[in-house]
């Protein structure tokens, strides 16, 4: 709960709202000391989990062009919801 509060309820990759799962940024099976540190968790909805975990165990890596395009997106989306309450 503590995660969720603290991302917002959102995924922090995309956005998305719904079908939100708590991740471990450091898998558990490399860094079992950090299982239970807030610090080592992060929500992600299950699209975005599942790519993650993909490419984790090695099937599929990012697209640098892709993932730079996606983050400046969601950088726009963001400052045009924040300016919005203004």
């Amino acid at each position: 709960m503590q995660a969720l509060d603290r991302d917002d309820w959102q995924c922090v990759q995309c956005g998305e709202r719904r079908r939100l799962e708590v991740d471990h940024i450091e898998p558990v099976r490399d860094r079992p000391d950090l299982a239970f540190r807030l610090s080592n968790l992060q929500c992600l909805c299950g699209r975005c989990h599942s790519r993650k975990t993909r490419i984790e165990v090695g099937m599929g890596q990012p697209n640098p062009a892709r993932e730079a395009w996606k983050s400046l997106l969601r950088d726009m989306q963001r400052n045009q919801s924040s300016n919005i309450g203004e």
